[in-house]
């Protein structure tokens, strides 16, 4: 009991520990990672261009920075095969094979809850103000 008076304690100090979460949804929900993760996922191992053809209307800059960042945190693995020219390739590591069940469960909140969340929308924007 005393480790959660002293967690508690910790958590009043600093918001970021009052959900325990927060440091996940920094790392698997940044603008790009989704997008990222899944495309790496669903398709494997791929090249810089594949994977930024496959996204779409991510930049070449934002996509490094990106890659580079998730290769530090462990989900994706950077393979560098020294060839001429030089080949890089892109795939999901185990850790972030991991997340596989949490996106699949997201993804079946959004098929039942978006919808939702858009008459909700509607609602209050259609709603005059108080």
């Amino acid at each position: 009991m005393a480790g959660d008076a002293d967690w508690v304690a910790a958590a009043a100090s600093d918001p970021e520990l009052a959900c325990p979460t927060s440091a996940v949804v920094d790392i698997v929900f940044s603008r790009w990672t989704t997008p990222i993760l899944w495309t790496l996922h669903m398709h494997g191992r791929q090249r810089f261009v594949e994977l930024e053809r496959r996204i779409g209307t991510i930049t070449p800059k934002v996509l490094t920075q990106r890659l580079r960042q998730l290769e530090r945190d462990g989900m994706v693995v950077r393979t560098y095969h020294p060839e001429v020219p030089p080949r890089v390739e892109y795939e999901i590591s185990e850790l972030g094979r991991s997340l596989a069940p949490l996106f699949a469960h997201l993804a079946e909140w959004a098929a039942v809850n978006l919808d939702k969340v858009e008459q909700a929308r509607h609602d209050y924007d259609t709603v005059p103000p108080r």
